[in-house]
């Protein structure tokens, strides 16, 4: 089942011309991973959708609802979280205090959710008390991704997790990015292919701001002259 669809959607940042007709779709409970070089228009993607930037032409659609030209408050609460690349902490206050700010909105689940989180990154258990800016840059994206999925019912939006990081901790951050496919639908914008496609169902490229390739991650792995052309891998 289709969850979010994006269709032919354009996007000016002044009058740079950054998405020119972008199509894609995400399937509820996959992981879909957006590729593509530095300023192919992956961010800009991810901020459009959530509606910190204007679409100027074409749709964006969750649950068959039009999102775009709603306030980027009411798109949130509509279940959709967002982890932008630079995580969106709160560095002057504890772990604790962070996660308590992402329960402000209250409903339901967000008790049981953020139990889940503590048990998938036992790290912000343990630092608890801890400011938050004080935590490694691994710590620091665990975090992020826990109080935005708080607050998300059914899809989340992660931009570039793994940048920065040591080998160790984006195979470890993959790995709970993996195991969260069991509770949601994740949109990840990844540059490490490696680890991405590893957990990847789903993927789309994006050059000069355009979907240029898209398809079953399995797929993309055999297809080397893609990979090479778009990604600069050999």
């Amino acid at each position: 089942m289709t969850l979010l669809k994006v269709d032919e959607m354009e996007t000016y940042i002044g009058q740079f011309h950054i998405l020119q007709g972008v199509s894609f779709e995400i399937r509820e409970g996959n992981i879909t991973v957006l590729f593509g070089r530095n300023g192919a228009g992956k961010t800009t993607t991810l901020r459009s959708i959530m509606g910190f930037h204007q679409i100027t032409k074409g749709n964006v659609t969750f649950k068959g609802e039009q999102l775009n030209g709603q306030p980027t408050h009411t798109i949130s609460r509509k279940g959709i979280g967002y982890v932008p690349e630079n995580q969106g902490i709160f560095h002057h206050l504890t772990v604790e205090d962070n996660f308590s700010l992402a329960q402000a909105v209250k409903s339901d689940t967000q008790g049981e959710k953020a139990e889940w989180m503590l048990a998938l990154f036992p790290d912000l258990k343990k630092f608890w008390r801890k400011k938050s800016g004080l935590l490694s840059g691994g710590q620091k994206q665990m975090l992020a991704i826990a109080r935005a999925y708080i607050n998300s019912e059914h899809l989340l939006l992660i931009d570039e997790p793994s940048k920065g990081l040591s080998p160790i901790m984006v195979e470890k951050l993959m790995e709970s990015i993996l195991e969260m496919k069991s509770k949601t639908t994740v949109l990840l914008v990844e540059q490490n292919f490696i680890m991405a496609s590893q957990i990847g169902d789903d993927y789309a490229i994006m050059d000069d701001g355009k979907i240029v390739h898209k398809g079953g991650m399995e797929s993309l792995k055999d297809d080397t002259d893609t990979c090479r052309k778009y990604l600069g891998i050999a």
